[in-house]
């Protein structure tokens, strides 16, 4: 399992990544650099220096990035770091967002132990040591968050269910850490995902004690030859029973 030296890895990593992607936006953006410069050299700077980091720190250890070659040796690693050097690209590329992220996540037996989500340019960054504290239940309708544009099945059936309130945001890391931060209380998504696109919001999700699993309510797992996953929910555990329901019946085409 997980050292505690591991989740400040994780923590420092998605960190020092997240201050690097805040100069590198800063500069573009006084340059008058175009749109696919400023995703282009976030991405690639910043999976650099992940890549870099993990490999000195861990010299052992398999990494699964969105943006490096995958080696498929990773599957028979214990440990394996995967990780979204920049989640949000499109966020990161328009001037004033801050609704993008850094996630950073040690997986071993296809569970995340250890993972960290930096949201930079708010200076956060939340981790699985110290785990977040869940803030109290708000009074009200439970609010779901989803994407900018169009919301994906698994949230309008929820949404409907439990007379959910819709606010949206940009990146997957960024739904999920409002969830854990207590402005939002459920994100369900389907239509696909890649495993380093949730694996490092679900640790840090389930260390706040979240509810985070598949929408049929199994276990999310990573580290797969095909790291797609179709959905996912994370929510407050309050909330959990009534979302599966909700879904277990669309699945089952009881609704």
């Amino acid at each position: 399992m997980a050292q505690s030296a591991d989740h400040t890895l994780a923590a420092s990593v998605a960190t020092e990544t997240g201050t690097l992607l805040v100069e590198i936006r800063e500069r573009l953006f006084s340059s008058g650099a175009g749109t696919w410069e400023v995703r282009d050299t976030g991405d690639n700077e910043a999976h650099r220096l992940i890549v870099n980091r993990l490999s000195q720190a861990r010299p052992g250890d398999a990494i699964l990035s969105e943006e490096g070659h995958d080696d498929l040796a990773r599957l028979t690693a214990d440990r394996v770091w995967i990780v979204d050097p920049l989640d949000g690209t499109r966020e990161f590329s328009e001037p004033g967002r801050t609704d993008w992220a850094v996630h950073i996540a040690l997986v071993e037996n296809g569970v995340p132990t250890a993972a960290a989500v930096a949201l930079p340019a708010v200076g956060q960054t939340l981790c699985t040591e110290p785990e977040p504290q869940l803030p109290e239940p708000h009074n009200g309708r439970p609010r779901m968050v989803v994407s900018r544009s169009r919301p994906p099945a698994a949230a309008i059936i929820v949404a409907q269910a439990l007379d959910a309130e819709l606010m949206t945001l940009g990146s997957a890391g960024a739904k999920a850490m409002a969830v854990v931060l207590g402005m939002a209380d459920i994100y369900a998504h389907s239509g696909g995902q890649f495993e380093w696109d949730n694996c490092a919001p679900v640790g840090v999700a389930r260390a706040a004690g979240l509810h985070a699993s598949r929408c049929d309510g199994s276990e999310l797992a990573y580290n797969f030859a095909d790291p797609w996953l179709p959905d996912l929910l994370i929510c407050r555990p309050e909330y959990a029973t009534d979302a599966l329901e909700a879904l277990r019946k669309v699945i089952e085409g009881e609704a």
